[in-house]
């Protein structure tokens, strides 16, 4: 009887713990993440960063953040942004870093920077039916760019001999809005990352035609702002150089790009 009873409080305690287990945490409940947060701060810019059909953000930029800093222990937090506003919003600390296809050129002294993690032309393409063949060929043409970026610092600025003088540059806060003019006749080109105009005509199955000069060839990298005295640049530097040690970005970057090598030959590049 002592044994049966004995077995009776084992069996009891055992059912008490399977069934408390059972309600307090059924199978296939996530556990919360606990690791801090990186806010990562970017426009929407395919194939880079963008919404996928379920209004969740993912990419180029958004995998490769992902994957490095899950190597340091941090989970990420992509923030859709005006992409003007960038470096205010890294000097008040509502955004830990810039990532969004972002050229480093010229522009070094003004961030602390993570990379470069890829290799990135910057082009002007032109509807397939122009007579515009050639960087000298858009004297007296009008171009649109997004403001801020680096085609229309090259175009303002014109301290390179291949840049002619323009009939008007068209500067827009909206990326897409560059495309819409093209389209509608009132840009004669447009001027960006070769990467996002070979997705959008993708995305939207037009044809452009690039122009074979290319404006600059960039590296791109994650910005922090100047005064940021975190160990997370380095870091981050640090891991993003593994991931292409050990082939990482090239897996991530071929989800998106053909030949993916070839964007991540930043060593031949002068930073």
């Amino acid at each position: 009887m002592r044994h049966k009873g004995i077995m009776g409080i084992i069996l009891g305690i055992c059912l008490t713990g399977f069934f408390l287990a059972g309600c307090g945490m059924p199978q296939g409940t996530p556990q919360k993440d606990k690791r801090p947060v990186i806010k990562l701060g970017s426009d929407r810019y395919p194939p880079f960063n963008y919404f996928d059909e379920d209004g969740v953000p993912t990419g180029i930029d958004v995998d490769l953040a992902t994957e490095a800093f899950g190597r340091m222990g941090y989970q990420v937090e992509v923030h859709n942004i005006d992409w003007e506003k960038k470096k205010d919003l890294l000097k008040s600390g509502e955004l830990d870093c810039i990532m969004g296809c972002f050229s480093m050129e010229g522009r070094l002294d003004d961030y602390r920077w993570a990379g470069p993690y890829m290799v990135s032309r910057q082009v002007v393409a032109v509807n397939p039916e122009s007579n515009i063949y050639h960087l000298q060929d858009l004297a007296g043409k009008t171009l649109a760019v997004q403001s801020t970026t680096k085609p229309e610092g090259i175009f303002l600025r014109r301290n390179d001999p291949r840049i002619p003088k323009l009939e008007h540059l068209l500067s827009m806060r909206d990326r897409a809005l560059i495309y819409t003019l093209l389209g509608k006749g009132y840009a004669d080109a447009v001027g960006e990352h070769e990467t996002s105009i070979l997705q959008y005509m993708k995305d939207y199955d037009v044809e452009y035609r690039i122009l074979p000069e290319p404006l600059m060839t960039v590296g791109i990298g994650v910005a922090f702002d100047k005064e940021d005295r975190r160990s997370l640049c380095r870091e981050l530097d640090k891991t993003l150089r593994e991931m292409r040690q050990d082939g990482t970005s090239e897996r991530i970057i071929g989800k998106y790009l053909e030949n993916p090598k070839q964007y991540l030959e930043v060593e031949k590049l002068a930073y």
